[in-house]
């Protein structure tokens, strides 16, 4: 059983920046690709990045795009997404969430920021943006 644990959350002002990480335990035998998702009041939960297994494929929601970046270090199991330029409209609570590594399987962006892709989620952390 994968767990994942989100940290770095907080409150910011607009224009401000923050970045989270997220921590996964693993045996090392195994391989994940890591999404960022977020869900914010009476809204459905949206993914916002996603990254390979090997870190060489990454992709962004529209929303986020230019000032969101994510990365990996996979000697830590450690995915962090730094935000910047923050917006009101990015508060949230934000999960990280760990997909089967699968050989057979390209790895498409579009297909790894629905949340449907996903077996493991972290609890979450919290980011409010607001002056």
């Amino acid at each position: 059983h994968l767990q994942l644990v989100e940290s770095g959350g907080g409150l910011v002002q607009p224009g401000g920046s923050l970045r989270l990480s997220c921590e996964y335990s693993t045996s090392g035998l195994d391989f994940y690709h890591i999404g960022w998702f977020r869900q914010a009041p009476g809204r459905e939960r949206e993914g916002v990045s996603c990254i390979s297994s090997g870190g060489y494929v990454s992709g962004y929601a529209d929303s986020v795009k230019g000032r969101f970046i994510i990365s990996r270090d996979n000697s830590e199991n450690t995915v962090y997404l730094n935000m910047n330029n923050l917006k009101p409209e990015d508060t949230a609570v934000y999960y990280c969430a760990a997909a089967d590594f699968l050989a057979d399987r390209p790895y498409f962006v579009e297909t790894y920021l629905e949340p449907n892709e996903y077996r493991y989620w972290g609890q979450g952390t919290q980011v409010t943006v607001s002056s």
